[in-house]
């Protein structure tokens, strides 16, 4: 039994590596793209933030996940590994391929369909709230993006001379990632130490801060190709649609979270970015690039569901762990 634990425990750390490095582009790529902060400093900045968000203002989600989606008071350590696992590898798939996808959504449907392998009840009340949740934000932030650009642009029209960031940009811009890291650390840790939760390994605390130490690794080890794909190849963006896009990602993401629900920073923020680029014109979205990464987005659910369920099932014929 020890050895199952040792081996959840390293499988939602390495988890929690792979979630930090997904998630880069999504905290620091505004930052990044316009020019405010080198890669290095940026992923230097990031790291601790989100040990720290991680560490102080977790609690809700980690409720979320560790209770709120399988109808079960407990879970039994092997399939904890078994929803782990699923997660690890399909993250760590999508972030080979560079491609930004929701670890919560991989996450949710990982643990459902372990569930499901298991007879386990699932919560759908839940997974229909978090779904209509998705389902919206993208588009919300898309239209918060667009009413950014475009009241900023009508207050001061934009100069094509006007290219360098001042120094009041720079630190809104900084400032703004900077936030979105400490968001992150609070919204995601739960996708790694979620199992913890649900089998009683570590109290919550602790839990969210071995979490976020994993989260800050994989930003320092494995962030930068996230990072570099999206800040550059999504939107041709100036430093004034960098900061609409990553306000309008976070305002999205700071609403969710005071309602206690949690989602896709990744979506939010390339719909913010969309929205971004269709205020100036359509031809700044370079639109095949976002077709790769809708098709992440569909993927990730159903492949959490159908590996989840496959690894579920295999735990239940190796027999109790």
């Amino acid at each position: 039994m020890n050895l199952v634990v040792d081996l959840l425990i390293a499988v939602a750390f390495a988890f929690a590596i792979s979630i930090g490095a997904h998630y880069t582009g999504a905290c620091m790529g505004m930052p990044y793209a316009a020019g405010a902060i080198r890669a290095g400093p940026a992923l230097l900045l990031m790291a601790p933030l989100a040990l720290l968000g991680a560490a102080l203002a977790s609690e809700s989600v980690e409720s979320t996940v560790g209770h709120g989606i399988l109808a079960a008071p407990s879970v039994a350590l092997g399939l904890a590994l078994a929803i782990v696992t699923s997660a690890l590898i399909l993250t760590s798939a999508y972030n080979f391929l560079t491609l930004p996808t929701s670890t919560i959504q991989i996450l949710v449907f990982s643990t459902v369909g372990v569930g499901l392998a298991a007879g386990l009840g699932v919560d759908w009340h839940t997974i229909g709230t978090l779904l209509t949740l998705w389902a919206i934000a993208p588009f919300a932030a898309f239209a918060l993006g667009y009413l950014f650009v475009r009241v900023a642009d009508r207050v001061r029209p934009p100069s094509p001379r006007a290219a360098a960031l001042g120094r009041t940009a720079v630190f809104g811009l900084v400032g703004v990632g900077a936030a979105a890291s400490f968001a992150m650390g609070a919204n995601d840790v739960s996708n790694a130490t979620g199992a913890f939760v649900m089998t009683g390994v570590f109290p919550l605390v602790l839990a969210a801060i071995v979490g976020g130490a994993g989260l800050a690794v994989g930003v320092l080890t494995w962030g930068r190709p996230l990072l570099q794909r999206v800040a550059f190849d999504l939107v041709q963006l100036d430093g004034r649609m960098a900061t609409c896009s990553q306000l309008a990602q976070s305002t999205v993401v700071l609403v969710s979270v005071a309602f206690g629900l949690f989602t896709s920073l990744n979506q939010a923020l390339v719909g913010a970015m969309i929205g971004t680029g269709v205020a100036r014109g359509q031809a700044t979205v370079l639109w095949k690039t976002v077709r790769g990464i809708l098709t992440g987005w569909a993927l990730g659910p159903v492949s959490g569901l159908a590996l989840g369920f496959a690894l579920g099932t295999g735990v239940l014929h190796a027999g109790p762990l």
